[in-house]
């Protein structure tokens, strides 16, 4: 595995051209349970191919139940600077309920190992919209996770995964996940408790205080190009020699012996390449912007848009500005962001705008005006 992850790292960025690498992450499955020494020599590769700045974020998201402190100790050593703790709760029911392996204690003993190794720089997960949870419920387990977290938090709402087993109890209406009110609630009463506790939200899930938020999260929010290695991983990259404008989106091989196989034969494990088209690109960066509460940069939408600025297209159209109205959206020559309201319902907001963005990109076609598909690239940055 080791030798297939440090071969598919070189022929990717070797593919890509990427020349600067801001931020690593290793997470998916439990990488924890890797051995240091494989992610020092992943970061070793990295190193021989592109440049990798000392001051690099480089993360773990690691469970509880496997983070003993003599191998988070060795994690350091090998280059670890960041740990991301999937917590998920700190109810020993609901981690029951959610199918986790770890308890409170756990959870506990791994947040203070983590932060001794690692001060200011560890992140914790927690799931809210829990079968039966409830706002009271839910503020007291989050002033517990004030009480012994660092300085960053995400917020996810429960997805309900089809072919776990409360997936079926909740289809077999054994369990009872809240109403979308409810849900409103939930989130809105995490918003306001961290925020009283000197947290800022920089991104629909993320919270963050002292200046720990995190580079590799603002890099994927902002667009920027990505590169995934190892069985099942995504990215975004352009390819060296492709031109300019030529974006992928590329998964890799999902079933690990496979994925190892097609690597040791050709260097690499992708399964699907698919080229994004203008539109494509200009919706994902507009979905991806406006999750962060810095909004999407006109600055960074032009170079994607061939020079057409967000205030050509939002500005006249109706829905966006309808929005503005309404206090859910703010444009300007600068930038187009959710308000703090708008962020909370942003689900709503987004397939309008979309739909705004291929009424332009579909006009402008039919005009025959086709000098849009440019985009600078080069560097993962």
């Amino acid at each position: 595995m080791r030798r297939c992850l440090v071969q598919e790292t070189a022929t990717l960025l070797q593919q890509s051209g990427v020349r600067r690498v801001n931020s690593v992450f290793f997470g998916g499955g439990t990488p924890s349970l890797a051995l240091p020494h494989t992610m020092a020599v992943v970061l070793e590769t990295i190193s021989q191919h592109a440049l990798l700045p000392a001051d690099a974020e480089v993360t773990l998201e690691a469970n509880p139940s496997s983070t003993e402190t003599d191998k988070l100790r060795e994690f350091k050593t090998a280059g670890i600077n960041r740990l991301s703790l999937g917590i998920q709760a700190f109810s020993p029911p609901d981690l029951h309920l959610l199918g986790r392996d770890h308890s409170v204690e756990d959870s506990l003993r791994a947040l203070q190992e983590g932060r001794t190794l690692f001060p200011g720089r560890v992140s914790i997960d927690l799931i809210f919209g829990r079968p039966g949870q409830t706002v009271e419920a839910w503020r007291g387990e989050l002033q517990q996770a004030l009480s012994v977290c660092d300085d960053h938090v995400s917020l996810y709402q429960l997805t309900l995964e089809r072919g776990t087993a409360l997936f079926r109890q909740v289809e077999k209406k054994q369990q009872t996940v809240p109403d979308p009110d409810t849900m409103a609630d939930l989130y809105a009463c995490a918003r306001e408790t961290l925020q009283n506790a000197g947290f800022q939200q920089y991104e629909v899930s993320n919270f963050a205080r002292n200046g720990a938020e995190s580079s590799h999260n603002l890099s994927y929010w902002r667009g920027k190009q990505y590169i995934g290695v190892g069985p099942g991983a995504h990215g975004r990259f352009a390819c060296k020699g492709l031109g300019r404008t030529d974006r992928e989106a590329r998964i890799q091989t999902l079933e690990p012996q496979q994925w190892m196989g097609r690597v040791e034969r050709l260097g690499h494990a992708t399964a699907k390449r698919t080229s994004l088209s203008q539109l494509d690109i200009l919706e994902e960066i507009l979905m991806l912007g406006l999750r962060t509460t810095e909004g999407l940069a006109n600055e960074r939408w032009v170079r994607f848009s061939g020079g057409t600025s967000l205030h050509d297209i939002f500005g006249t159209s109706v829905a966006a500005q309808g929005f503005v109205n309404a206090g859910l959206l703010e444009l300007s020559h600068s930038v187009l962001r959710a308000t703090h309201t708008g962020l909370a319902v942003l689900d709503s907001i987004i397939p309008d705008l979309l739909l705004a963005t291929q009424d332009w990109y579909r006009h402008r076609c039919d005009d025959g005006d086709k000098t849009g598909l440019h985009y600078t690239s080069g560097r993962a940055e």
